[in-house]
């Protein structure tokens, strides 16, 4: 039973102080290709609980559960084994009904967490410092760009042809309101990143470079030159990594001297979920601090020389001046970044290398299966877990084709670059520590007869 407790007198009143004639016409900035035209198809108007419940039921068995089928999805969201323990501790009380906390130094409990989250963070990425967490990686890469923004006194930001186009849609839509000027390019099916363009369009003009590692297609680069080349004009070099797992193998940014390094932590502790809510990772060196938005929890000790916690550093609009503020993020993805702190401390370092270990040997025995399969190409010269193949068709089709056969078999670059033909025959394939030799010769097999 639903409560409204307004009157329609009670509606007309606030639409007439509004100054509009309708509840639709609070919706007109909302694109009309975006709107519904009516009630949503396939739902009945007035049902029992227990109708609607076997509805959405029967709506539930036609999706294709990722983790019933061969499955090699990737680009920034990764289909990782989560232990119990980390679903089970976060469902404790305590954590699962805490908020942003407003007077923070009452809640240790959360302080304390966020504090090793931030450490464990840091670790990873290399960096100095770490945050409390962001929203997502895309806005947590936008957020960098505005900090490079601040710290240069710049407004032209170069982002990486290999950078995810998801991240670079959030940062355009962003740079609409701050003027910012962002210089990208779609990438190339070809073995290496684009290291020796990204240096030489650097200009005193730039305000930070940003590159993804692993990127897009999964290409792996020494980020030290850039870094050093970014410095030699007063830039920054933005180091982005939706693949945390990745930094179990890899050289953190932070080692190559990246000054700011963000990303997207779902692959620990979080599962897919539909795409949401995930957790922003953002660290930057010592020095760039203040700039840094979000929030920054701090060790201390109380009148009586305990051990305690406090929320050192707050530069959202809520805390202070809203033109002093850093960010409009106001709050942090707790619960994830939880779920995120304790995938990792049940890890640890070894752990968490011979994670990275298993995945990377995993997508080495897919990769040198799949290429050769007849006509398949594999790109990649390097790679982590995560590897593109070039069809000698689009991929789209056949991407289509293995999913009615209950195989997903990645993620076609038709569908993130529809509108580059070049990349159109791009098939970028995840390996993680779930996928089977089985799933791999299922794919082999079905992409065989596909490309037939």
């Amino acid at each position: 039973m639903r409560y409204l407790p307004l009157t329609q007198p009670d509606r007309d009143a606030m639409l007439s102080v509004v100054g509009v004639s309708s509840i639709d016409d609070l919706f007109v900035d909302v694109p009309e290709s975006a709107r519904l035209p009516g009630p949503i198809a396939g739902l009945p108007n007035h049902a029992s609980e227990m109708a609607v419940e076997r509805h959405m039921t029967a709506l539930a068995r036609k999706n294709l559960t990722a983790g019933e089928v061969p499955f090699f999805l990737g680009c920034g969201a990764y289909k990782h084994h989560v232990p119990a323990s980390v679903d089970h501790l976060i469902q404790r009380g305590e954590f699962l009904t805490a908020y942003t906390p407003y007077q923070p130094e009452i809640a240790q409990g959360t302080l304390q967490m966020l504090f090793e989250f931030q450490t464990q963070v840091a670790r990873l990425l290399g960096t100095d410092v770490a945050n409390a967490s962001m929203y997502d990686g895309s806005t947590a890469c936008w957020e960098a760009i505005g900090m490079a923004r601040r710290i240069t006194k710049r407004g032209r930001a170069i982002l990486s042809s290999g950078l995810h186009p998801h991240y670079v849609s959030v940062a355009k839509t962003m740079a609409k309101y701050t003027g910012d000027v962002l210089d990208t390019t779609a990438p190339w099916l070809v073995p290496a990143m684009d290291v020796d363009r990204l240096i030489e369009k650097i200009d005193d003009d730039t305000s930070c470079v940003v590159v993804q590692y692993p990127d897009i297609l999964g290409r792996i680069a020494d980020l030290t030159e850039l870094a050093a080349a970014c410095h030699a004009k007063k830039a920054l070099l933005i180091a982005v990594v939706t693949e945390p797992v990745a930094m179990g193998a890899l050289k953190s940014p932070g080692e190559m001297d990246a000054d700011i390094v963000v990303g997207e932590g779902q692959s620990l502790g979080v599962g897919l979920q539909f795409g949401g809510p995930y957790v922003g990772l953002f660290g930057c060196k010592d020095k760039y601090v203040r700039q840094m938005p979000g929030r920054l929890c701090g060790e201390t000790v109380d009148a009586d020389g305990r051990r305690g916690f406090v929320l050192t550093l707050s530069t959202r609009e809520q805390h202070i001046r809203r033109e002093k503020a850093t960010s409009n993020i106001c709050t942090n993805s707790g619960l994830c970044a939880l779920a995120f702190s304790i995938h990792m401390t049940l890890l640890g370092e070894a752990g968490l290398r011979r994670l990275a270990g298993i995945n990377h040997a995993g997508a080495c025995r897919a990769a040198e299966r799949l290429a050769q399969v007849p006509g398949v190409e594999l790109v990649n010269e390097g790679f982590f877990n995560e590897f593109t193949l070039k069809l000698p068709v689009e991929a789209r089709p056949v991407v289509r084709a293995l999913a009615d056969q209950g195989i997903l078999a990645g993620v076609s670059l038709g569908r993130l670059y529809p509108d580059e033909a070049a990349l159109a025959n791009g098939l970028v394939v995840a390996v993680t520590e779930t996928t089977a030799t089985e799933d791999v010769e299922a794919l082999a097999s079905a992409l065989t007869d596909a490309l037939a």
